[in-house]
């Protein structure tokens, strides 16, 4: 098998790479980034630029499935003009291949889209599967819904979909985790608000086994890639400073403060999405991390 990546060389993407060399997939990737072209047996680059249109068709070449990653990070401040980044470099990409793909013969028979559970409404009550409307009506929540709908086009072409909604990604090589910890490493963390709000959060080992169990048995349809037990925002940090032996003492952080901190953006620390895992349980999938405990004992050592 062979399969296409984009977003390759992104904390989820590296791990999907390396985890498709273990179990002898081999992989085409799409860099922006000349320099960053390699040319291997088993894995080899090819440029495209989305904001010229310009993609090396070659890419397809050989290629059974799409693994679809691509994305602008949404921890940034979101200025207006960012904001259309965040999108168009979702749906940007996401239409590239479609259109490349119209005119192109060639094997690939499914595609995997990354998503996200930002898609859901706020709630602390409600618990959401991947059947869940209305979706909510924040920023996040468009971004999603254009991004999911641009990957449906594939189905025209006669491609099964899958698509996985990513929860709070949890590695110890960046990311959400990292951001948590550093303030509680120097005795300064805290919750966020109330901290009340649902954490839905997943080791970044089962969400890259998680793509590549979809990728193997031909899965398709929408799974929430979030692990079975979600936390609360106070039990996360918690749990963090517990596993770091470092005191929480600060009152919880105020919203008001981290909206004049952080802009539009201060939203993603507040809302609060319970996220269930059923789906992709009932299809087989066995997570090595069900619960935060170990998951944080695996990501921050002793």
């Amino acid at each position: 098998m062979r399969v296409l990546i984009t977003g390759a060389t992104g904390l989820i993407g590296q791990g999907i790479v390396k985890q498709c060399h273990e179990r002898g997939i081999d992989v085409n990737y799409l860099t922006t980034s000349i320099s960053k072209i390699e040319y291997g047996n088993n894995y080899k680059g090819f440029y495209w630029n989305p904001k010229t249109q310009d993609l090396d068709k070659q890419c397809f070449k050989g290629v059974d499935a799409i693994i679809h990653l691509a994305g602008a990070s949404i921890a940034k401040r979101w200025t207006p003009n960012y904001k259309e980044e965040i999108i168009s470099s979702r749906v940007t990409t996401t239409n590239l291949l479609i259109n490349t793909l119209k005119g192109e013969s060639h094997n690939i028979k499914q595609v995997i889209s990354a998503s996200a559970i930002g898609l859901y409404p706020d709630s602390l009550v409600n618990y959401y599967d991947e059947s869940f409307k209305p979706f909510g009506k924040t920023f996040l929540s468009a971004v999603v819904q254009q991004w999911e709908q641009a990957v449906n086009e594939f189905s025209k072409l006669n491609i099964n979909i899958a698509k996985v909604r990513i929860g709070l990604v949890l590695s110890k090589e960046g990311g959400a985790l990292q951001e948590i910890a550093q303030p509680i490493k120097f005795g300064l963390g805290a919750a966020f608000g109330s901290g009340k709000q649902w954490q839905s959060w997943i080791h970044i080992e089962d969400l890259v086994k998680l793509f590549v169990y979809i990728l193997e048995y031909n899965l398709v349809g929408v799974y929430n890639g979030v692990a079975p037990n979600p936390v609360t925002n106070k039990e996360l940090v918690k749990a963090i400073a517990k596993r770091l032996n470092r005191p929480l003492f600060l009152p919880n952080i105020p919203k008001i403060f981290m909206k004049w901190l952080l802009g539009e953006m201060h939203t993603i620390l507040f809302e609060s999405q319970r996220v269930s895992s059923r789906k992709i349980e009932n299809k087989g999938f066995h997570y090595n991390y069900n619960y935060l405990k170990p998951a944080l004992k695996d990501l921050l050592g002793k």
